[in-house]
């Protein structure tokens, strides 16, 4: 009999909560990135720092490259406390919490350093505490990367360029909404989809960062990478509520810290990969731009804005990331 995937999860769920049971048991942790990806890396290394220093009676266990499901599906039974970590991306969180939406806002982070400023500091961490609400902890953010254009045809060197395009966007109303202020066609799509349709004519380009490029194997059909950096929506590290509430406060506090002490960790090997994943595909031929003039794309991602912060809540945390910038 065909077992389908909701069940096949729910039935995980039930494992989880039979071994809640049993006395120090490790925290299971979700990820759909596979087994040498950063966030996987560096959710290993905060199951160091915790057994070191609970003298082992805090332990992580992670469950990567997706053997749980998607992440909305993890996201789901992490709420209802069948699944005690995951590592999500921020975008899955914006139909749950508003304040989630706003690191996706094209143009908001003027750098990597700026981003990385603001998610350590204050904006950050009302980030963090906006979804205990919802049954979730926020532990830390992790780097998702600079994301740029990629197409089959041309460089980019001006929104014209992307004139009637159809480009590849994560399943998220604010990433429609940006690539259609930008006059082209948004086709949301999971990750593993892009490259036949890249490949088959179905899309003509997508964004990302580099090494999901590389990864992907999306370059091989779509050589013309265009430097916008127009988003660096971060990845997330979410603990249920229903598991963080049986923590003592001093193991709350632990974990807490430990999760924050990965972060460094997680950002010297995405570093690392980001160079390596560019210097590969500016050696196998991709035909890399640089975007000189970005005011026209600011421009027209303004009314995005107006689309999307929509609370006070929203509007003050803009202005303390703005501030950041200075």
């Amino acid at each position: 009999m065909k077992i389908s995937r909701r069940l096949a999860m729910l039935g995980g769920a039930s494992l989880f909560a039979a071994c809640e049971r049993q006395h120090s048991r490790p925290l299971y942790s979700s990820d759909t990135h596979p087994e040498e990806y950063p966030t996987v890396q560096a959710v290993k290394e905060m199951g160091r720092l915790l057994r070191e220093r609970t003298n082992g009676e805090l332990d992580i266990k992670i469950f990567a490259g997706g053997q749980l499901g998607s992440e909305r599906d993890t996201l789901e039974i992490t709420t209802f406390g069948g699944l005690d970590m995951n590592r999500v991306f921020l975008a899955p969180l914006n139909a749950i919490e508003p304040l989630t939406t706003i690191p996706s806002l094209p143009f908001l982070f003027q750098s990597t350093e700026h981003m990385r400023a603001s998610l350590d500091g204050a904006p950050g961490e009302a980030i963090l505490r906006s979804l205990e609400p919802h049954g979730l902890v926020g532990l830390c953010f992790y780097d998702s990367g600079e994301r740029s254009f990629y197409n089959v045809g041309r460089e980019i060197l001006t929104p014209d360029d992307m004139n009637g395009m159809k480009i590849r966007v994560p399943n998220s109303d604010l990433n429609v909404a940006m690539i259609r202020a930008l006059g082209a066609d948004a086709t949301p799509m999971s990750l593993s989809e892009v490259y036949q349709s890249l490949v088959q004519g179905v899309i003509d380009g997508a964004e990302n960062n580099w090494p999901s490029y590389e990864s992907g194997r999306h370059f091989e059909a779509a050589p013309y990478y265009s430097l916008t950096r127009h988003v660096m929506t971060p990845e997330i590290l979410l603990m249920s509520k229903t598991r963080w509430s049986k923590l003592s406060l001093e193991q709350q506090q632990v974990v807490r810290q430990s999760a924050k002490d990965s972060v460094p960790f997680m950002r010297r090997l995405w570093d690392q990969r980001v160079a390596e994943a560019r210097d590969r595909l500016i050696a196998a031929g991709v035909k890399v731009n640089e975007v000189s003039d970005l005011a026209p794309f600011v421009e027209l991602m303004r009314p995005v804005w107006e689309q999307f912060v929509v609370t006070d809540d929203q509007k003050r945390l803009v202005r303390e990331i703005e501030e950041l910038a200075a």
